[in-house]
């Protein structure tokens, strides 16, 4: 209960601004309109004290914590708060033993709060189901990971899931204002004040995250009082203090796949520029470069191919170059590197060939190789036919026309369709030129893919 004794409690001078400033009413939170506006569901659940299990889930500072205080101030079932990362599966028997036995002896219900839920085990999130499932405890589960990846599936189907979204600019600056101006809880008997672009310099630099807009604020007004020739929060005031900001970058959740997906499909989507920003993004949160290379040298060959079959050099070479240079140079070659493969023409035949290859080995197991393409090295192959009627291309002008290389039951599939697209235009151009002189479409009949 140690987060959340206080939540009856008034807020003492010393405490964190943030925390001075959570709301102790629906009215006063701010932003999540989507779910807690006037009529939507979640606040009609919490105004009338019937809040079911449910995981809220957001991004830090967008309110799940402070949604859970507001139960535990106005709820009439007993509360229990744990936190995920320091609480165990021995912690959780012991507050659902108290709770059956709430339940049983006076018919009380009980509402537990987890913070941070995505940090249990799948193990511990099974400990909690037998209890939510027959109601001995009613579960609010904070997160900032997909539910749908990070919770137990039985659990989730048990509750009812809450997405917060990131406070916009207008949001952060009502917070703002407020806490300036307030004489209980917030900064207003300092009697500091602040510019308007200060107030939209702070919104653009706390990315949507009330605690950290908060936080800032408390860093830059203290600040100020050092300074007794200034009584106003100015622009360059608030990114002095904006200037220690860490990136949302968990690089074992989320906010991480979601950077890494839209590194590559930037790329994929030709934008050198969006390629840029997050190539970026991830090396100043702290990603390890070589993660980066490595998903850009197999963005050259699943995505770009053949249609410029140098830019797996490009990729490869960046990833040597790094090597050799390391930071911070190396991330000249990196950028080098994303824009190429962003610009290149794209293919995905890589994939594609490889794919319907591997569908055919799998269908058809493993049949037998034409003898004609077996090496004859003893007596006995050469009487069972091995090499025999085997064309030597060179001998023939570099091609055999009309010659077959896959096995008799697949003769004629086409795993292999080039691209329109750069230097595989002239590769399909090619092989249609090949295919057509061999007459191989005519007698088969069949249209083939690589004509187009």
């Amino acid at each position: 209960m140690d987060l959340f004794e206080a939540a009856a409690e008034a807020p003492k001078p010393d405490d964190p601004l943030a925390d001075r400033m959570r709301p102790t009413d629906l009215d006063e939170v701010v932003g999540q309109a989507h779910i807690l506006g006037p009529g939507k569901l979640l606040r009609r659940l919490l105004e009338t004290d019937r809040t079911p299990s449910l995981i809220l889930w957001g991004p830090p500072g967008t309110g799940k914590t402070t949604l859970a205080r507001l139960v535990a101030r106005h709820t009439r079932a007993h509360f229990e708060a744990l936190s995920a990362v320091l609480s165990g599966v021995a912690d959780l028997r012991k507050v659902l033993a108290e709770a059956k036995r709430r339940r049983s002896h006076h018919g009380e219900r009980t509402i537990l709060f987890v913070d941070e839920i995505h940090r249990w085990s799948k193990s511990q999130q099974d400990a909690l189901l037998d209890a939510v499932e027959k109601g001995i405890v009613t579960l609010i589960g904070a997160t900032t990971e997909n539910p749908s990846f990070e919770l137990n599936a039985a659990l989730l189907s048990r509750c009812r899931v809450f997405v917060l979204e990131s406070l916009n600019d207008e949001d952060i600056m009502i917070l703002a204002r407020r806490a300036l101006a307030d004489p209980e809880r917030g900064l207003g008997k300092s009697g500091i004040t602040a510019t308007e672009d200060a107030f939209a310099a702070l919104a653009r630099g706390s990315f949507g995250d009330a605690r950290r807009a908060l936080t800032t604020l408390e860093v830059a007004a203290r600040d100020l009082a050092a300074d007794e020739s200034a009584e106003e929060l100015t622009v360059e005031r608030i990114q002095e203090a904006l200037q220690h900001k860490a990136l949302l970058y968990d690089k074992a959740g989320d906010a991480h796949y979601g950077v890494v997906s839209a590194f590559i499909k930037s790329m994929r989507g030709s934008d050198p520029d969006a390629a840029a920003y997050y190539l970026v993004r991830m090396l100043e949160s702290g990603e390890d470069p070589r993660f980066i290379l490595r998903r850009m040298v197999i963005f050259a060959s699943e995505d770009v191919g053949n249609a410029d079959p140098r830019a797996l050099s490009v990729a490869v070479d960046a990833h040597r170059a790094f090597e050799f240079i390391g930071l911070p140079e190396g991330v000249l070659p990196m950028t080098q590197c994303a824009v190429y493969l962003a610009t290149a023409p794209k293919s995905n035949t890589a994939l594609t060939t490889y794919s319907g290859a591997r569908k055919a080995v799998r269908d058809s197991g493993p049949l037998a190789v034409p003898k004609k393409l077996l090496n004859a090295t003893t007596g006995l192959q050469r009487k069972m036919g091995h090499g025999a009627e085997y064309r030597y291309p060179h001998d023939l002008g570099g091609l055999a026309f009309g010659e077959t290389y896959l096995p008799d039951a697949l003769v004629g599939q086409r795993f292999y369709a080039p691209a329109d697209a750069g230097y595989e235009r002239t590769i399909r151009e090619r092989l249609a030129q090949w295919r057509s002189r061999a007459g191989m479409n005519a007698n088969r009949g069949e249209r083939d893919p690589a004509d187009g």
